[in-house]
């Protein structure tokens, strides 16, 4: 592991959509563990349960027994299915996860910034708040997830920093996804906040088919951590993505 002086590098090692059951006892570990040995920080990017149950939670708990790298993770939509969200993020806590949700934390000398994120399209297609209050209500999630994670930003302090996204920010890393879906797969408007706030990179999920890398408009990378695309894209694996930032920056 590194130990953050001059010269060293702090590693991210990054994953989504677990998807993790009543029935992945000894599923998850291997991979967990992999990453966790790999790097000095874990980061999974939502869907970390299948149904959002709290028995799919304590499953998870388990896997993650052990680990010495720092975790922190945002949750997904699947985590939401069930309407246990919170009782989620209570097991996950307490299992020494930290769950990001609209806050932010320093990590390492890493600021880390999360939200889940919300859909809504891309560039000049974003669904637009007018007409029905249905759609109305639909962009006002999209616009207070964007706010969450601006907040977030803005009490960061250092000068390396991530945010962590279920949510894609842009249109690229969700390429190869059916077009039909490409609006509940992402907003530009979580973009936004990540133009006004620079970030080194951004990690999301949830597009499970799509592309693994793209930029945003000023060149920031962002990075699609899916895990059924990182499965397909590298059978022999590893199944996780990871990052280097320079830790004297940090």
């Amino acid at each position: 592991m590194t130990d953050g002086a001059t010269g060293t590098t702090i590693r991210i090692a990054a994953v989504s959509d677990l998807h993790c059951t009543k029935h992945s006892h000894g599923t998850l570990a291997p991979l967990l563990q992999q990453a966790a040995q790999a790097a000095d920080v874990l980061v999974m990017c939502g869907d970390l349960t299948d149904y959002g149950l709290p028995e799919e939670a304590h499953v998870l708990a388990r896997e993650l027994h052990g680990l010495r790298a720092s975790i922190v993770a945002v949750l997904g939509n699947h985590d939401y299915e069930s309407g246990h969200e919170t009782e989620v993020k209570e097991i996950l806590t307490a299992a020494g996860v930290t769950v990001l949700d609209g806050e932010s934390i320093e990590v390492r000398g890493v600021g880390i910034a999360g939200i889940k994120g919300f859909c809504g399209g891309f560039g000049r297609y974003s669904l637009g708040p007018w007409g029905e209050a249905g759609t109305k209500a639909f962009v006002r999630e999209t616009l207070d997830e964007a706010l969450k994670l601006e907040s977030a930003l803005a009490r960061l302090r250092t000068s390396q920093r991530l945010a962590l996204l279920h949510y894609s920010p842009i249109r690229a890393t969700v390429e190869g996804e059916p077009l039909e879906i490409f609006p509940f797969l992402g907003s530009s408007r979580l973009e936004e906040p990540l133009m006004r706030y620079p970030v080194s990179a951004v990690i999301h999920g949830h597009a499970h088919k799509g592309c693994p890398e793209g930029h945003m408009s000023n060149g920031v990378p962002v990075y699609n951590v899916a895990l059924p695309l990182m499965r397909r894209l590298h059978p022999e694996g590893p199944h996780f993505r990871l990052i280097e930032l320079p830790a004297d920056a940090a």
